[in-house]
């Protein structure tokens, strides 16, 4: 199958080649349920047989489970066959089954808890750590991982936080990507606001935002990704079904943002679906292939918890999708702007 790839070049950098669907690896993690090793195998195979050659990883997901089992399948691939990005920000220490993090989110992980540290060291180790556990030489990307409201709660905590990343880990990334270590750095966010902030302060060049720029929220278009466009920062869209509402659609049982899906969400999307079907478009074809209409956008990044999962994302990759839609959901105020 033929997948689309867009490239990002800047300041004379190493150029990146990104498949437009990526592969998120935090189903990999056992998020909210147990895989096998085996049936992530094959997804894997799945993805890559299909012409994938992004992934994104974290130690976050599984507490390092994800990063051993993606480094497991990649290290058989010829390294300059694809980009791999993970995250830094948080460390992963030792801790007893029963005091572990992540308990009724993650399963059948390593007994860990998480520490937050966006500092000059804290992001050098947690670099070391990252490339033990994938058994690889090398990482094309690197995140700063969730300088958001959404995990740190508090405006002034998410402040102290962003600030030590500028004063610490940010310099740790300068480094790393000035001696050639990596290929380039950002920050992986589920909100565009402090997005643009770290845009505004330093020399990144690629974010993920995750959610926030999708049939349902749309508000990043506003400055956030002209901004990007300007500077010629990429972006890769994680999370492009809020959580699974756009893919699924408005079901009792469909969720939003990871939380069960308000009324009004249900309503809305409702009202998607209706024009999609009207344009004999799926709901999940129009979801994916929306982030892709904005010339900043490089990849989209679907969660993929099973091989039909997966041939649903390659199926919504390959969609084309009719110009007559987009404007029919901007006169109808879904859109806030019609893609060209």
């Amino acid at each position: 199958m033929d997948l689309g790839t867009r490239f990002w070049n800047r300041h004379r950098r190493r150029g990146l080649g990104f498949t437009e669907l990526g592969f998120g690896t935090a189903p990999f993690g056992n998020l909210y349920r147990a895989i096998s090793d085996d049936d992530a195998e094959k997804i894997l195979d799945c993805a890559w047989d299909s012409g994938v050659r992004y992934f994104d990883t974290a130690p976050l997901y599984g507490l390092g489970l994800a990063e051993l089992r993606l480094g497991r399948f990649l290290r058989s691939k010829d390294r300059d066959s694809y980009v791999l990005s993970t995250k830094v920000g948080r460390l992963l220490k030792a801790t007893t089954p029963d005091e572990r993090d992540g308990i009724g989110k993650w399963f059948d992980v390593p007994s860990r808890k998480e520490i937050y540290d966006y500092g000059y060291d804290g992001v050098l180790r947690s670099v070391e750590f990252s490339l033990e556990r994938l058994g690889l030489d090398r990482i094309d990307i690197l995140f700063a991982h969730d300088l958001d409201l959404f995990n740190h709660k508090r405006p002034e905590t998410l402040q102290a936080r962003l600030d030590e990343f500028m004063a610490g880990g940010y310099r740790a990334l300068l480094r790393l990507r000035d001696e050639g270590a990596i290929a380039a750095f950002g920050a992986g966010l589920n909100e565009w606001e402090p997005a643009q902030w770290l845009a505004e302060r330093g020399d990144f060049d690629i974010f993920l935002l995750a959610g926030r720029y999708t049939l349902l929220e749309q508000e990043a278009h506003a400055s956030f990704l002209p901004l990007c466009r300007e500077r010629g920062m990429g972006v890769v869209i994680g999370g492009p079904y809020n959580s699974g509402i756009l893919a699924t659609g408005p079901r009792p049982d469909s969720y939003y943002n990871y939380e069960a899906a308000p009324k009004g969400i249900l309503e809305q999307v409702a009202r998607i679906e209706s024009i999609c079907k009207q344009h004999e478009v799926r709901l999940q074809d129009a979801a994916f292939q929306f982030p892709l209409t904005h010339p900043a956008v490089l990849s989209v990044v679907p969660g993929g918890q099973s091989a039909s999962e997966m041939q649903d994302n390659l199926r919504a990759s390959q969609a084309r999708i009719p110009r007559a839609l987009w404007d029919a959901l901007k006169a109808e105020g879904l859109l806030v702007h019609s893609p060209s």
